[in-house]
């Protein structure tokens, strides 16, 4: 006989499971207890929606299931925007949360909270364990829902109760759950149908998104692309399924992506979409999009395929398998002609910013970023303006390098995120890309990051914006920034700043580094860019690296929302 406890940790060791995220609570006493003494390592976040982004970062740069815990009532409903965060970029994750004992269940008791209702538009599968006989079997299902078909965040939910009653349910050897068998071999004849429409078409293009990554297809999409001589672009979450420095990479597509990616994009006569979904940041008006061209479409998920852009050739199932039956059937070839005008258009709109300008531009930062690693670290962004640079000025060229909240768009994502990403990846540099905005949303987890030596470098491009938003306000909303700036100088008169005596900005990022035990270094003109990030980079422990930037420095090329790929924004002139 097993307790629930004792059942769980079990789980947890069959699933292959080696850290876990998380915070303890009334609701998970007894789940700590056994932790205490269980092989796991355990990492105590600050708060419950770090621990859930950190087993995200984990799962991104590992390709394994993240793992968290927490308690009940608000333990499991701070988890919710990490669960929706993981939900929409599908990423594996198995969450575990404490309830309140099941008698008690409706009765509003103290710290309940119906986390399964809660969190059923958020994940992929949530189980409320009503019996300890089930849970031996929820725990290992659990963990196959998550790794398997479109991966994506499982939550289980486990009373008091039974966690403490008693089974002899064994832990099952394998998982069959009858209603779901994820399709991964492709058919044939629409495989047929795609390598057919490759071998006519005159301007193909692939389309490459992080189902390409989560799919560990990288070697199969670069076999393609360099079989025909097939241009590739990249969603934001594709970034480095196909290295940005071969002479077919156009970088990514879509608001902020390359003017040659848009423009291909536009003119393409066949569009192939691998493990990319149509979302609105990349498709812009969508009856203009890719108008020229038929539409392919790999995907395992059958509700992805037109359920935006209507497809022609549908073909569901596991990327990698689909890719290596394709191959043989693609004739080589270097398309001369169609290449030739991509190059020209590369050539002529490369992403660029003011070089000479004398201010610390954020891009400069950046690039002296992927200068001094090589190419070789994990970046990991929160979102805003920053996040698009990272994007533009990085290149990428292998997969699980670029780790960033692309679906939900969740501030605060990075850095409780860096920390996972480092501890699965603790032979790479892990740099989180941040803006001031995002930096404040979660920044607690340093501390945890310290305890650990677990070397993240931070490094916060300040502006004293909310910068993408106010990019917004200054291009669509005629400069009235409101509720954008965070100096305490010229805000708005509703936001009842006194700023006569002593405006000023906050937080100090380089005080609030050392307050919680990391290095803190400040960066306030280009001269200095170079020498900090070395000194950052080679410095045994985390790093939080504030960079004075260009307060009104633009992510461009930009298209609006709702315009044509070819409406580019690309400067203010």
């Amino acid at each position: 006989m097993r307790t629930g406890v004792e059942c769980l940790i079990d789980g947890l060791k069959k699933a292959g499971v080696k850290t876990i995220f998380g915070l303890p609570g009334g609701s998970v006493l007894d789940i700590f207890n056994k932790l205490y003494h269980a092989p796991f390592e355990f990492i105590l976040a600050r708060h419950e929606q770090g621990a859930t982004h950190m087993a995200d970062g984990y799962a991104r740069a590992s390709g394994k299931v993240g793992c968290c815990l927490a308690t009940s009532g608000p333990g499991a409903t701070n988890t919710v925007t990490g669960l929706a965060n993981a939900n929409m970029d599908s990423i594996p994750l198995v969450c575990i949360t404490g309830q309140v004992p099941t008698p008690m269940i409706g009765n509003d008791a103290f710290q309940e909270a119906d986390i399964t209702g809660i969190t059923r538009p958020v994940t992929k599968h949530n189980y409320l364990v009503r019996n300890v006989d089930e849970l031996p079997r929820i725990i290992a299902e659990a963990f196959h829902i998550a790794a398997t078909g479109r991966p994506g965040p499982v939550l289980i939910d486990i009373p008091k109760d039974v966690q403490r009653a008693s089974t002899s349910a064994p832990t099952p050897d394998a998982v069959d759950i009858r209603s779901y068998h994820p399709t991964t071999d492709g058919h044939p004849k629409q495989i047929a149908r795609l390598a057919e429409a490759i071998n006519k078409a005159a301007r193909p293009l692939l389309y490459v998104g992080g189902g390409a990554i989560a799919g560990n297809a990288a070697a199969e999409v670069a076999a393609l692309a360099h079989k025909s001589g097939l241009p590739v672009t990249t969603t934001l979450l594709g970034l480095g399924a196909f290295p940005e420095t071969d002479a077919l990479a156009l970088r990514m597509l879509g608001m902020h992506g390359s003017v040659t990616a848009n423009y291909a994009t536009h003119h393409c006569d066949l569009l192939v979409s691998i493990g990319a979904r149509f979302d609105d940041r990349v498709t812009g008006k969508i009856s203009e999009f890719a108008p020229k061209a038929r539409i392919a479409h790999i995907d395992i998920d059958p509700s992805a395929i037109s359920k935006s852009v209507p497809v022609d050739i549908p073909v569901v199932g596991d990327v990698k398998s689909i890719l290596r039956a394709l191959l043989p059937h693609v004739d080589s070839g270097e398309r001369k002609e169609w290449r030739e005008q991509i190059m020209a258009w590369k050539e002529k709109h490369p992403f660029s910013y003011d070089r000479d300008s004398k201010k610390l531009m954020p891009q400069y930062v950046i690039e002296q970023i992927y200068s001094l690693t090589k190419g070789e670290a994990v970046i990991v962004t929160e979102v805003g303006q920053h996040q698009m640079w990272a994007a533009q000025y990085y290149k990428y060229t292998q997969p699980r390098t670029f780790i960033s909240s692309g679906g939900l768009g969740t501030m605060g994502f990075g850095l409780p995120a860096a920390i996972g990403a480092q501890i699965a990846r603790p032979d790479k540099i892990v740099v989180d890309i941040s803006g001031d905005g995002s930096a404040q949303m979660n920044f607690q987890e340093v501390v945890v990051a310290v305890e650990h030596n677990v070397p993240i470098k931070i490094v916060i491009l300040n502006n004293g914006y909310l910068g993408m938003v106010r990019q917004w306000q200054e291009l669509f909303y005629k400069k009235e920034y409101s509720a954008t700036r965070l100096g305490q100088a010229e805000r708005g008169k509703n936001e009842n700043i006194k700023t006569k005596k002593g405006a000023k900005y906050l937080p100090d990022f380089v005080r609030l580094a050392e307050a919680h035990g990391a290095l803190g270094l400040r960066v306030e003109a280009r001269a200095q860019v170079e020498a900090t990030l070395k000194k950052a980079f080679t410095h045994d422990g985390p790093v939080v690296v504030e960079c004075m930037v260009e307060p009104e420095a633009n992510v461009y090329p930009m298209v609006p929302a709702g315009a044509s790929l070819t409406e580019m924004i690309q400067s203010m002139a």
